[in-house]
């Protein structure tokens, strides 16, 4: 009797054990699968920032995508994006103490408590605290770490991860400087005319222009602080930027766009970031095809440090000698990152930032890179598309009482504006006489110098042939900007320093 209640114990037990065991993973075999997979995907994916500019229509690819943000773009209208009730906290200095805000928020960790499942975030920026407060949220970030990050993120170690890759940089020295003639004397080969940047900072901050020592002077308090900087040979360059994901298939490349920097337009700070154009003919093929060459060897590089996933490369075109130079490594999805994953090819296989996705999953995949690559690299796969990031260029200080809302705007003949409908879909734009909108500043808000007040996307080109501003694009930044109506302020406020996205 004993052993049959052993032996009727023991077989059900077995069978039980059978029956819990999980199911084997099936290996992904392709673009359909991979697409497949992210569409009934039951693991929430949390993409915390400030605003979801960066990754913009990434829900649609990947069911479950939610974004928690700090600003509500939308006026509560974007069915994904999940937005707090603003409470006290201390003033922000960067988009990561803006993610440390948000991780610490109850309705947020509520929110993401509400999904259940094992959950997973992705930031723009985050650091070390992020980290552990996602942890604490019991949230897995799908990034390689912080600190991995950081490193990647020195310029310094950026010039030595391309010249170990045989991705040249310009003509540069790695040196601590003391002294204007401890700095010449270290850069007699460089010629007079230098660029000095420091190891952190956003373009336009930390990049410094020295001819004479009423230069150095105005910056030598910033560089001698800076420890190792870099410094280059001065080149008449025209900006470039290409992002790519690396994943264990190897590295996957989207198309080479060129950057608006520096239009006084747009922003107050010489030499930053302002925007970008992807269009078939950005550049010679030639130059295309190095490019892609280049950031294909990077990606294999930064694979060998141990980081998987997303980044960014800004290239220097020398416009004297056609040559092509690493400027800098983004090591997270940018500004650009919008472009990359709304353009024509990314409709036809899937955004760059799913194979991001795809790599940290877990789930074994099996692709063909350099079909992608080739694929990806066809002009017939790229439209012609164009962003601008307008912030308030007036050395001034107000609250704002009036701000465009998101949404399709139309530009008519005389050059004003009429609100066409509301979406939060760029390709609903329909022709080169409507746009895209994204407000960032609304009212009740400060405007100061440097202040992301919104993003224009539109297709068709806003510079021309030369990499100016064409009549188009000041025309559309003139409109959004004179929608903006701001009233006087006292006391004085004091301005932020970093951007939004």
């Amino acid at each position: 009797m004993a052993t049959k209640k052993t032996a009727g114990k023991k077989k059900p037990a077995a069978k039980t054990a059978k029956a819990k065991r999980a199911p084997a993973k099936k290996s992904l075999a392709g673009m359909s699968d991979i697409r497949r997979y992210f569409h009934r995907n039951d693991t929430p994916i949390f993409f915390i920032s400030a605003t979801n500019f960066n990754l913009l229509g990434m829900d649609e690819w990947c069911k479950k995508f939610k974004f928690i943000n700090y600003l509500d773009c939308y006026d509560e209208r974007h069915p994904n994006t999940f937005v707090p009730q603003e409470i006290p906290h201390p003033e922000f200095e960067s988009i990561e103490d803006i993610n440390n805000y948000l991780l610490q928020h109850k309705e947020v960790l509520d929110y993401i408590k509400s999904f259940g499942g094992k959950p997973k975030a992705c930031f723009l920026m985050f650091d070390e605290k992020t980290e552990e407060l996602a942890k604490k949220a019991g949230l897995q970030t799908w990034f390689p770490k912080a600190k991995l990050r950081s490193r990647i993120d020195d310029k310094i170690e950026t010039v030595r991860i391309g010249n170990r890759a045989g991705v040249p940089s310009v003509p540069n020295v790695l040196v601590k400087v003391k002294s204007y003639e401890d700095m010449r004397a270290k850069t007699k080969k460089l010629g007079p005319d230098l660029v000095v940047q420091t190891a952190y900072g956003d373009s336009g901050h930390t990049t410094f222009f020295i001819s004479t020592e009423k230069d150095w002077k105005n910056h030598a308090e910033e560089i001698i602080a800076g420890g190792e900087v870099k410094i280059m040979k001065r080149i008449n360059c025209r900006g470039a930027a290409i992002e790519a994901c690396t994943t264990r298939a190897g590295t996957i490349v989207g198309p080479l766009m060129t950057e608006l920097v520096g239009f006084k337009e747009l922003t107050p700070y010489k030499g930053g970031w302002c925007g970008n154009e992807i269009f078939a003919d950005s550049f010679t093929p030639e130059l295309r095809e190095k490019a892609r060459d280049l950031t294909f060897r990077f990606g294999e590089e930064l694979r060998k440090t141990g980081y998987r996933g997303y980044f960014e490369l800004d290239f220097l075109i020398d416009q004297q000698s056609g040559d092509i130079w690493l400027g800098e490594c983004n090591p997270r999805v940018t500004g650009a990152s919008s472009m990359t994953n709304h353009a024509a090819f990314a409709h036809a296989d899937a955004p760059l930032f799913l194979f991001h996705l795809l790599e940290f999953s877990g789930v074994d995949f099996k692709l063909d890179v350099d079909e992608i690559n080739a694929r990806w690299a066809d002009s017939d796969n790229i439209d012609s598309w164009s962003q601008a990031v307008i912030k308030h260029t007036d050395d001034s200080v107000d609250i704002l009482v009036d701000a465009p809302e998101s949404g399709i705007w139309r530009m008519n003949d005389d050059g004003s504006l009429d609100y066409s409908r509301f979406d939060y879909h760029r390709r609903a734009v329909a022709s080169e006489n409507e746009a895209f909108f994204l407000r960032i500043a609304n009212t009740g808000d400060y405007r100061y110098e440097g202040a992301d007040l919104g993003i224009l996307i539109t297709r068709g080109r806003l510079m021309t042939k030369n990499f100016k501003l064409n009549d188009r694009g000041k025309k559309w930044i003139d409109a959004f900007r004179g929608r903006f109506v701001g009233r006087s302020l006292t006391p004085h406020f004091s301005p932020g320093s970093f951007k939004i996205m």
